[in-house]
């Protein structure tokens, strides 16, 4: 994982979503891989609230590949509750951008699991590039509180 880790007070960017049905077994609790998916909103979301579309990045013909992913549970996601998703930048650098993340239950704040995972940047034929210099001014930048920044 990273080790050019920014301060905790990095600013968080919040993602909510349910926990639909299809994301949970027979007995209503979320299956683990979902969290990884659960990340990738808080991810998308923590680019966005920087001004960073992926859907630019693809544009530009670039890639975050994930290099390393880590999750830890904490406590059972159950059908139709309601997370909070808390996404961290960890690491910036000129080939690569790490995120740290939490997942709460909404209603008790409970703690429910914690990630990073770790991206690097690729071109369309999966060779490792250099972040393009508007994204990475992008992530440099606090995420704006009004897209969901805390």
């Amino acid at each position: 994982m990273p080790t050019d880790r920014l301060p905790k007070e990095a600013p968080a960017v919040i993602s909510r979503l349910r926990v639909r049905y299809a994301e949970t077994d027979q007995m209503g609790v979320a299956y683990h891989a979902n969290y990884l998916v659960w990340m990738e909103v808080g991810r998308t979301d923590y680019c966005r609230a920087c001004g960073l579309a992926y859907r630019d990045l693809e544009a530009a013909g670039v890639r975050l590949a994930v290099a390393e992913a880590r999750a830890r549970y904490h406590a059972a996601a159950r059908y139709d509750d309601t997370l909070r998703i808390e996404t961290r930048l960890t690491s910036l650098r000129s080939r690569q951008v790490g995120f740290a993340y939490a997942i709460y239950r909404a209603d008790d704040q409970a703690l429910l699991a914690t990630g990073e995972t770790l991206h690097l940047a690729t071109d369309a034929q999966g060779r490792v590039t250099r972040l393009p210099e508007e994204a990475r001014r992008a992530l440099a930048q606090p995420p704006r509180p009004e897209d969901g920044a805390a």
